[in-house]
């Protein structure tokens, strides 16, 4: 088994590479008609790089779209595209995109947004990773133009510097908040000793004094060895019933945890197990017979299977889990509330209601952390089924009839 670990800590240390996912809350896209580009695009320096789109005000798109991240960076510019396409057929479009490459290193991310920023963008969509998010926000703070990161590392993330991501304490506090819903009082972890889970330990501190639970132990891991010591540790409150919540966020070692759980001989319908967002699609997880009811927080799942039959209609390929993410910042981007505003974007970016993207609710706050709506959903029989609906900071998200929502995608017409 210690190949399934070292995997799994490398998996876990990629990740954090590329992460680092009603009536009140307004739709990104409006039934404005196209504003030609005339006056305002005829004042705009010209542009190195791909332009999508025909409306006046600019948006700089910054992705990798070569090196290790190429292909995650081409998925989320093929996912603008497709935004593109339907603000075109709906004869709202207010801005164009110039796409740019942000490589393999943050450095070439700096340049990319400072020359971006040079042909007059208005705003930074991009980059992907932290460090690079860091250097070009820096950048476009500078120049007091808002930039969207797609990274899900807090520390980033400032006034100004945005990040449209699911971060780790966003989806902790969603999964605790669930947890006390159903009567759960004591939760405790078992996490990798990465950059990544010394941030889903450092939130589960926070989230859990916010959601009213105790936390017993934080165990972590970095080889199969500490594993087995952990489960050893916790066993005894385990069976006792002291501790009703364990959570082991790490998806790559979660279906080794259901073994060694397993043959420890836990006492599994009294602990809630709870995963994290990552856990999503993968089927080493739902296939684990010791994991069927174990919970998790995730990006609604339907709106990327709606997204899915015209990706591959259009690209040949099946779309990444962070296509949508891409598709989502182009519609906040082109809403003519922000994008024609005087100046464009501003302070209505951080809009408290939010707004409703291809996966569903979200928000941006004051201090640069995005929140999104995140569904709850449970293992089972080889698959896993959404248990509770979007919610934004644990609250019901109200529809656009007044009504709770549903967990499916947002109604066609938000999308005009």
């Amino acid at each position: 088994m210690q190949h399934i670990w070292t995997r799994a800590l490398s998996s876990a240390v990629l990740l954090l590479a590329l992460a680092a996912c009603s009536s009140g809350r307004p739709a990104i896209q409006d039934t404005g008609r196209v504003q030609p580009l005339q006056s305002m695009a005829a004042a705009l320096a010209p542009a190195q790089g791909e332009i999508v789109g025909t409306g006046p005000v600019r948006v700089a798109l910054i992705l990798p779209l070569s090196g290790s991240s190429g292909p995650v960076g081409r998925a989320m510019l093929n996912g603008a595209r497709l935004a593109m396409d339907e603000i075109a057929r709906t004869g709202g479009q207010h801005i164009h995109l110039v796409i740019k490459d942000s490589g393999a290193g943050p450095e070439t991310a700096r340049t990319a947004t400072q020359q971006a920023l040079g042909e007059g963008a208005e705003l930074i969509l991009g980059p992907l990773t932290a460090d690079a998010v860091g250097l070009a926000g820096a950048i476009a703070k500078s120049y007091d133009t808002p930039l969207i990161g797609f990274s899900s590392t807090a520390s980033v993330a400032t006034d100004g510097v945005y990040l449209l991501s699911v971060l780790p304490e966003a989806e902790i506090m969603r999964a605790l908040t669930y947890g006390r819903a159903q009567g759960r009082s004591t939760i405790a972890a078992i996490i990798p000793d990465t950059p990544l889970g010394n941030a889903q330990a450092d939130a589960l501190r926070l989230a859990a004094g916010e959601a009213g639970m105790q936390i017993a132990a934080i165990e972590m891991f970095d080889s199969e060895a500490r594993a087995r010591t952990a489960v050893e540790r916790l066993a005894p409150a385990l069976r006792s019933n002291f501790v009703d919540t364990l959570y082991i966020p790490d998806r790559a070692t979660a279906p080794s945890f259901g073994i060694l759980l397993d043959a420890a001989r836990l006492p599994r319908e009294r602990v809630l197990i709870v995963g994290s967002a990552d856990w999503e699609g993968d089927s080493a997880i739902t296939n684990q017979s010791y994991l069927a009811g174990a919970v998790y927080p995730a990006i609604d799942p339907t709106g990327l299977a709606a997204l899915s039959p015209i990706y591959r209609t259009r690209f040949g390929a099946e779309p990444h889990q962070l296509t949508t993410l891409a598709y989502s910042a182009v519609l906040l981007a082109n809403n003519s509330s922000l994008s024609l505003a005087t100046p464009p974007y501003g302070n209505g970016l951080v809009s408290p209601a939010g707004f409703t993207g291809r996966d569903g609710p979200f928000r941006l706050h004051f201090d640069g952390r995005g929140e999104y709506g995140l569904v709850m959903r449970e293992v089972v029989s080889g698959s896993a089924v959404t248990i509770d609906v979007a919610r934004l900071g644990g609250l019901p998200l109200a529809s656009s009839d007044g009504g709770s929502t549903d967990a499916g995608i947002p109604p066609a017409a938000e999308f005009r």
